[in-house]
This record gives C-alpha cells, sequence and structure tokens, in this order.
C-alpha cells in the first residue's frame, strides 16, 4: 500500500509495528520483509 497523505497509519503484520506518517514522500513501507497494512480509521 502507498503512502498518500499525512495522518495515515499502517502496521506490520507480523511484528506488530505501527507507523503514522508525519510527511508524505511516496513510496511504499516495509517492514520484516513484507508491505505495511494501512490500518482503518
Amino acid at each position: 500500500m502507498k503512502v498518500t497523505e499525512v495522518g495515515q497509519r499502517f502496521r506490520c503484520r507480523l511484528c506488530g509495528n505501527e507507523v503514522e506518517v508525519t510527511k508524505v514522500g511516496g513510496g511504499e513501507l516495509v517492514c520484516c520483509g513484507e508491505a505495511m497494512e494501512l490500518m482503518e480509521e
């Protein structure tokens, strides 16, 4: 899932790390070798 806006939250399905976007730079967030999933609001 690509980063598209500030405030989006992503979670790693494997280890549970969570990331909140503070600056959009494009691309895809990866953790534990897999794409992170977008968390629903």
